[in-house]
């Protein structure tokens, strides 16, 4: 069996520019990468704003086991299956982060004959964005240290600085540091933190703005620190705005690539969605909608996390509408959550399905409380039986859903005929009837129950002695309308990674809370989730090498 890198780099791919032209694009609108990729100028994006918008389409999952879900693959192969039925569809999906490519994730390419490409690419340096993201975040540190350095005009308390550096790759010894030992001028000592760079509130602002303008706005919110009375300083106190700005000028742009079937996609930012809000930009979504009749966007992990956060956040600040979402499973995902070992997933297992089925029924449950229509997906592996996807087609049925079985990643567009009707026929019939979880007006601590209790299915929650300060001290501040964030493990519908299924009446643990203020959202963390991720005891790494022809094996 081929890998999906082999698949990719056997592909032949069309010149950018024609891809480009599909969607009525001219030269003069793109800023072109090389001859396979680009990025949209302002004055096209400009000059979207009078077209109508296209549907609005999530793709999610359930929670992500070892025995993979295919989020991603589907995402592309449902754009690929709406070309193939005479169709104008753009995806848009985010970009890959260094870390997992290099650890244990992989990448954010899809697989299979549902790709996106130049994968190698993509799932490496790409444009430039993450760079210009680490970079900005880093120089806003850099800025406030030398703030303090050079006497401190602005009184701030190095015991209460709130902000952190990060970089663009997991490593779990800069978690926690100190920071200016040496001599007088190397600054002063303290402890320091590292977050990696889609965790960073650089990347939740630049996925959220809607252009230079509202950019430079957020970045100035940014809250860096307190003084010694206890007022935010922030970046714009530091004057660092328009330094920051400058770097991610190119980064505001949306990347224009394409699948394997040259479908056109939209790949730009990429929040995690266990730490972060886990969603594509609102300008690369806002783009796509203009652009084609139907837009195809992802979020993040399991439905509980960026579903949830599409939802919440995301489609609330940009006031965006979806109009349909699509639910990915595996047999051999849902017989894991059921009990049965990941090395022995590969035999029916009707009881383990039955049993591991209730994770999937949650999701269902969670996507139809936001009035959205509904279709579940199997993502096909040779080993499911006709028993087993009946059992799934049954029950998915029973719960008013769409079902089609999805075999995109080994036949492509044309393995996802089945899905795009069934989503199609989903559009026609069903109108969506979008609401959010919670009102901006309900109180902090509140929203983070609801989210907790009916998303997640807790008893309750427990809030740490700190997180109970900093609530009151947020919403003293003013923050108290902002949507929550929360930052959770992956795994689990809980704050425990062990406990899968459908796990209830459960307590989860919020430990620590803060504002992301140029975000616009409070961050919740809960459990042991941590912001900064570290490498497995055999991290991909070790199998990706290059060889004497420049070519690169052994990414995924």
């Amino acid at each position: 069996m081929r890998t999906d890198l082999e698949i990719a780099q056997e592909a032949v791919m069309e010149p950018i520019g024609r891809i480009a032209q599909k969607l009525g694009i001219g030269e003069d609108d793109l800023e072109l990468y090389g001859k396979y990729k680009a990025k949209l100028s302002e004055e096209y994006l400009n000059g979207l704003r009078h077209k109508p918008d296209g549907k609005l389409i999530l793709v999610t999952a359930i929670n992500p086991t070892p025995a993979g879900e295919g989020k991603t693959t589907t995402s592309v192969g449902l754009g690929q299956a709406f070309g193939k039925l005479g169709k104008k569809a753009v995806v848009a999906l985010r970009e890959p982060s260094l870390g997992p490519c290099f650890g244990i994730k992989g990448g954010a390419a899809g697989g299979g004959y549902a790709q996106v490409v130049p994968m190698e690419e993509l799932n490496l340096h790409f444009t430039g964005d993450f760079h210009a993201i680490t970079s900005a975040n880093n120089l806003l540190a850099a800025l406030l240290d030398n703030h303090i350095q050079q006497g401190n005009e602005l009184q701030i308390d190095s015991r209460q600085i709130i902000w952190k550096r990060c970089m663009d790759m997991n490593d779990r010894v800069l978690r926690n540091i100190i920071v200016g030992l040496g001599s007088k001028t190397d600054g002063f000592v303290r402890e320091d933190h590292f977050v990696i760079t889609v965790a960073s509130e650089i990347m939740a602002i630049l996925c959220l703005a809607e252009d230079m303008k509202d950019l430079k706005e957020r970045l100035s919110r940014i809250i860096v620190a307190y003084d010694y009375s206890g007022k935010p300083v922030t970046a714009g106190d530091l004057q660092a705005v328009g330094a920051m700005a400058a770097l991610l000028r190119d980064a505001m742009k949306p990347n224009l690539i394409q699948t394997l079937e040259h479908t056109p996609v939209l790949v730009h930012g990429g929040p995690f969605a266990n730490i972060a809000h886990g969603c594509n930009s609102v300008r690369a979504t806002r783009a796509a909608l203009k652009m084609a009749d139907y837009c195809i966007t992802e979020a993040g992990f399991g439905a509980d996390l960026g579903a949830e956060k599409f939802f919440d956040i995301k489609c609330r600040v940009a006031g965006l509408k979806p109009d349909a979402a699509v639910l990915v499973a595996t047999i051999r995902a849902l017989k894991y959550n059921g009990g049965r070992p990941k090395n022995d997933l590969g035999e029916e297992d009707l009881a383990a399905l039955e049993k591991g089925i209730r994770n999937l029924e949650k999701h269902i449950e969670n996507l139809q409380r936001y009035g959205v229509p509904v279709v579940v997906t199997l993502n096909a592996f040779a080993t499911d039986t006709e028993a087993e996807i009946a059992y799934v087609r049954r029950f998915c049925e029973e719960r008013k859903c769409e079902f089609a079985l999805s075999q995109v990643w080994a036949k492509g567009g044309d393995g996802g005929i089945e899905l795009a009707e069934k989503v199609l026929e989903a559009l026609e019939t069903q109108k969506s009837d979008f609401r959010l979880l919670y009102e901006d007006e309900m109180p902090l601590e509140e929203k983070i129950e609801t989210v907790a209790k009916v998303i997640y299915g807790a008893g309750s929650v427990s809030f740490s002695q700190a997180a109970k300060r900093q609530l009151k001290k947020l919403t003293e501040l003013g923050f108290g309308s902002l949507p929550v964030c929360m930052a959770k493990n992956q795994y689990s519908l809980s704050d425990d990674p062990k406990r899968l299924g459908r796990p209830r009446d459960f307590e989860m643990t919020v430990r620590e809370v803060y504002v992301s203020a140029g975000a616009g959202f409070i961050v919740a963390l809960t459990g042991d989730v941590v912001t900064m991720p570290g490498l497995s005891k055999k991290p991909s790494a070790f199998g990706i090498d290059v060889n004497e022809d420049g070519v690169i094996t052994g990414l995924f």
